[in-house]
């Protein structure tokens, strides 16, 4: 997973009141109590006497089951077990110290009871059933700095990886008893650059527990773990060091052969980790790449950086997007044999017809700018694929807006949500990977999260391309019209000392468990 230090805001006060209340400049520092106030919903208007401009009216709505307060600033890191998806880790500041160390829980999500499904015709809990405080199970200790990425290798998640703005990168291997009880034991630390930015690990069951980490002076490593290995259990696979910028965001393709990277440098690397393309002579000419672009060439400059990139289902082509609402679809190179390729056509066009076949094609046009869209007006943050037989590509801007294009279209834009977080960020989108609840939606549900401090589901079945988010007094029509599904609020918004920094929601969608810049962590159920 990537993490974005845009969005280290200076901390805040936690926000997991259900009622509305009163923010006196007197109390600014009190912490509220969450069962607290009458539960009216009315909040009296502020006084318009000379001593009270200072107050704030600040209006608290709290739809988690549960929640996790125990971090002492904001949240910058959230990952999830693959294969026990109760299990959810959590990273950040011990407090709001310049020097503050990092720190990072556990937690078993699996505590929290759902909630009974209400009627159409149920308005008001006059008892509202109480959220359920979760517990951590495991500290993750060790750093100096924040911890900035989290992630949980591939594809037992064997081993929990934490790294931080201290450059320290530190491994726990993880054991689970049949009762479901997990324990986790310190394995090892590296310590070869000055801050992570993100970690990914590689989804390739043939090259198991190996994690790729991007790095602040432009590195990129990739590590293998091995906990029997006690001389060295993190070994260096790869070490690139081709970007002169930060490295902002990294993926692998779904086979786990390639390695995507970009950078602040607005340089694009796609990385031969494991010799793949060098069998087939499909590198270029540095022998350590598939793919190698910079601002150099015009047609793929974007000035102000690249901070997000995807690899497409297929593996066949790539997006990355940057500052002022670019992105750039590229070509990879056809690593897999002929007949994985037709097998894997075949398999799309039984669940999907025609567009889902085309969808997997490979390109075999690597290097080759196959698309540059700019629907957005400011930095695309985050990107994200369907999964098959879908052929969406989601973009999440800085504009607060989201962007839907159709890969087997030649990218025309299906929707263009705009105010999707109501004009902050988009900080994340992510698509639904299989709703077992709705089986015909799957791969059109998105989930995102904004600085807003809401999680939306959004439904791309629907509504047309420009359709807005309605609000206020906005006209039933266009509300009609948006592919807004559903919402959840809890965490503090309005950008500065606020919003959602991050999610995990399994492969169902059903819990959504978010990552809070006012340091709190709270699960949503769909």
């Amino acid at each position: 997973m990537s993490s974005n230090p845009h969005y280290n805001n200076p901390p805040a006060d936690n926000a997991e009141d259900s009622d509305p209340d009163m923010l006196d400049e007197d109390d600014a520092d009190e912490v509220l109590d969450a069962a607290g106030g009458d539960g009216d919903g009315d909040v009296a208007m502020g006084s318009d006497d000379e001593g009270d401009d200072g107050n704030e009216e600040i209006l608290l709505q709290n739809d988690s089951i549960a929640y996790f307060d125990a971090h002492k600033d904001s949240v910058f890191a959230i990952a999830q077990h693959p294969t026990y998806p109760n299990l959810v880790a959590t990273g950040g500041s011990e407090g709001d110290a310049d020097d503050a160390p990092g720190k990072g829980y556990v937690v078993d999500t699996s505590a929290a009871a759902s909630r009974p499904v209400l009627p159409a015709s149920y308005n008001s809990d006059p008892t509202p059933a109480q959220s359920t405080d979760l517990q951590p199970i495991f500290s993750i200790d060790g750093h100096t700095d924040s911890i900035n990425a989290l992630a949980f290798t591939l594809p037992r998640g064997d081993y929990l990886a934490s790294g931080g703005l201290d450059g320290r990168l530190r491994v726990y291997g993880i054991a689970v008893n049949n009762a479901g009880a997990a324990q986790f034991k310190f394995v090892g630390e590296s310590q070869e650059t000055e801050e992570v930015n993100w970690l990914a690990p590689c989804p390739s069951a043939e090259y198991p527990n190996t994690l790729a980490l991007g790095a602040s002076d432009g590195s990129v490593w990739v590590f293998n773990i091995d906990a029997a290995d006690l001389a060295n259990p993190i070994q260096i696979v790869q070490t690139y060091f081709l970007h002169t910028g930060p490295c902002t965001a990294g993926a692998w393709s779904p086979d786990g052969l390639l390695l995507a990277t970009v950078s602040e440098d607005s340089s694009l690397h796609v990385f031969d980790v494991w010799g793949s393309a060098a069998a087939k002579s499909l590198v270029t000419d540095n022998g350590q790449t598939v793919v190698s672009l910079t601002d150099a060439d015009q047609r793929f400059a974007v000035q102000g950086g690249l901070y997000s990139v995807a690899i497409a289902p297929s593996s066949s082509f790539l997006a990355v997007g940057g500052a002022g609402g670019s992105v750039r679809i590229i070509g990879l190179p056809r690593l897999s044999s002929p007949a994985a390729q037709t097998q894997q056509r075949t398999a799309a066009s039984r669940r999907g017809g025609r567009a889902a076949a085309s969808a997997v094609e490979p390109t075999n046009q690597a290097g080759a700018i196959l698309a540059a869209l700019n629907v957005q007006q400011d930095g695309i943050e985050s990107l994200a694929f369907a999964p098959v037989p879908q052929t969406l590509l989601a973009a999440g801007s800085v504009d607060g807006s989201i962007a839907v294009f159709d890969t087997a279209r030649s990218f025309a834009v299906r929707k263009h949500i705009q105010g999707a977080h109501e004009g902050e960020s988009v900080v994340k989108v992510e698509f639904v990977k299989s709703a077992t609840s709705q089986p015909a939606a799957a791969g059109w549900l998105l989930t995102s999260c904004g600085l807003d401090g809401t999680v939306r589901r959004w439904d791309l079945r629907g509504a047309t391309a420009g359709a807005a988010v309605a609000g206020g007094a906005a006209a039933a029509a266009a509300a009609a019209a948006s592919p807004l599904a559903k919402e959840w609020k809890g965490h503090r918004g309005g950008g500065e000392g606020g919003g959602v920094l991050g999610f995990v929601q399994g492969e169902t969608g059903e819990r959504i468990v978010t990552a809070g810049d006012d340091s709190l962590v709270l699960l949503f159920e769909a």
